[in-house]
């Protein structure tokens, strides 16, 4: 049965006061998207304070507070939720809400629904048709999909959706962000504590590079050098081959990402079995 749109949902928003929520938020705006919803402001620290405004301007209809994004029956309201809250607030709250009969759509930027059976990753310019089918068939699980593996896939949307593509080898260069703010903070102490350790010499123009660098590997080799991130390993001026965890055949988990979720994207069969798209790369910090 074809899927009948939904007229001026109830949209549930959580998370999006952080980094990917408050991108999604202007660019709502700029669509004109919220004239189409009736949006619904949730929040895990501030329930009961003012609704945000969105350049300048309310754009809730009729809700004027913000709802307890823990509240189970606030939520079951909804019927749309959106959430930028991360992984651990959808493995805490969906299965809940699910479990108690809602029946809604969820749409998630966090990775923790992407594999699932009854799960679609959404790259419209891509897999529209799978999203369609997965609509028509009752499909309820809307799920972003890994920033690098989308944008592999929209460069190269045209071969993909031509089944002309027999293979991709795809490396990806990362950046400390993607890691979070204590490895971001820990990058500029590494290259604070550099510059310390060569002030002197930097500051004299007859000072001789060749014991500049000697005295920069000698403090990144130290023991007192910050690098209780990254592995234990120094990211300042240098790259390291590995992001997350190790998985299966000698990949780390952000290689086997490729591979796993472009072949779902494009309703193939799972990574590494008969029909599927072989995928492998390095992807370095």
């Amino acid at each position: 049965m074809a899927y009948t749109p939904l007229v001026n949902p109830l949209v549930g928003l959580v998370g999006w006061r952080g980094m990917v929520g408050s991108v999604l938020m202007q660019r709502m705006q700029d669509e004109n998207d919220f004239a189409h919803i009736e949006p619904i402001f949730f929040s895990t620290s501030n329930a009961g304070g003012d609704v945000p405004l969105i350049n300048g301007q309310r754009v809730t209809k009729s809700e004027t507070r913000l709802q307890d994004a823990n509240d189970l029956k606030a939520l079951s309201r909804c019927d749309v939720i959106l959430t930028c809250q991360g992984g651990d607030y959808t493995k805490a709250i969906y299965p809940q809400l699910r479990a108690a009969g809602w029946q809604g759509h969820w749409i998630d930027a966090a990775s923790a629904l992407r594999m699932e059976n009854d799960a679609v990753i959404v790259l419209d310019p891509i897999n529209r048709p799978v999203i369609n089918t997965s609509l028509d068939a009752g499909g309820k699980n809307w799920i972003g999909g890994n920033c690098t593996v989308s944008l592999m896939m929209l460069a190269m949307g045209g071969l993909l959706k031509s089944g002309m593509v027999e293979w991709i080898s795809a490396m990806t260069y990362q950046a400390a962000s993607g890691a979070g703010a204590a490895n971001m903070r820990e990058l500029l102490e590494q290259m604070g504590a550099l510059h310390h350790s060569v002030a002197s010499e930097l500051a004299n123009p007859a000072s001789w590079i060749l014991d500049i660098d000697r005295k920069v590997a000698q403090t990144i080799r130290s023991a007192e050098f910050p690098k209780t991130n990254f592995r234990n390993t120094a990211l300042a001026g240098s790259l390291i081959p590995w992001i997350d965890v190790p998985v299966e055949n000698g990949q780390t988990k952000e290689e086997w990402k490729a591979g796993a979720e472009c072949n779902k994207i494009m309703g193939n069969p799972p990574f590494r079995s008969p029909g599927s798209i072989p995928i492998d790369g390095i992807c370095v910090r």
